[in-house]
């Protein structure tokens, strides 16, 4: 898939027409990163917006205990860093490979020059923002408000609708995650978690093998996200 094919399917970019994408295309720049290499810490300068093109994606937040918050897990199609188009702020998160990734930049300068002379390109940023600021809200929510077992569920339905597949028996969640990587999603201790997970597998809702979720009853499960 070229770089403008890639563009052409992320919402920022979706009203672009083919010109616009190849320009846009012309001024990406491509790198690899490793299983576990951090892209950028939480208090480095931010100069570049992100696009997964291969691989996998962690946005964190982390403590000096070492506590850690999973904000997002991004595949292909998805980007950050985007707030580095907008300001000269510091990271506000971590970012990390899950897995090998290659990854495409968009430096702030040339972004800036390419949005002067489309400004409509601004509304799709906005919107942007404004659904990232809804998803931290709803983390706060969550963390404050709900028992353990609501969070996990309402995280596993979240997972479920925007990175699955279907499966012979319901649907599979694509990430393969670690029961401390699913802890760190929901807010919640690896041991409240495992608890859960296990409760709802003899339930006959889900199941769990090697890091991959299936969803066996969806339905009956987001009852208990209610």
């Amino acid at each position: 898939m070229s770089y403008s094919q890639l563009l052409a399917r992320i919402s920022l970019f979706e009203n672009l027409d083919a010109e616009e994408l190849e320009h846009l295309s012309s001024l990406l720049r491509s790198r690899r990163y490793a299983k576990g290499e951090v892209i950028f810490h939480q208090g480095d300068v931010g100069t570049a917006l992100y696009i997964v093109r291969k691989g996998e994606v962690a946005i964190r937040l982390s403590s000096d205990e070492g506590k850690e918050v999973i904000l997002a897990l991004l595949d292909r199609g998805d980007f950050f860093g985007e707030l580095a188009l907008l300001d000269e702020e510091p990271r506000s998160t971590d970012a990390v490979a899950r897995e090998e990734a290659d990854l495409l930049s968009l430096q702030r300068e040339d972004f800036r020059r390419f949005l002067e002379e489309r400004p409509r390109v601004a509304m799709g940023l906005l919107s942007t923002l404004s659904r990232l600021v809804r998803r931290v809200t709803q983390l706060v929510h969550d963390t404050t408000f709900l028992d353990a077992r609501t969070r996990l569920v309402r995280v596993l339905l979240e997972l479920a609708e925007h990175q699955s597949q279907p499966a012979a028996q319901g649907i599979t969640i694509t990430p393969k995650l670690t029961q401390s990587e699913l802890a760190n999603l929901c807010g919640l201790t690896r041991e409240s978690t495992n608890k859960w997970l296990r409760f709802y597998v003899r339930e006959g809702l889900l199941s769990y093998e090697g890091g991959q979720i299936t969803l066996v009853k969806p339905d009956r499960l987001g009852q208990d996200a209610e």
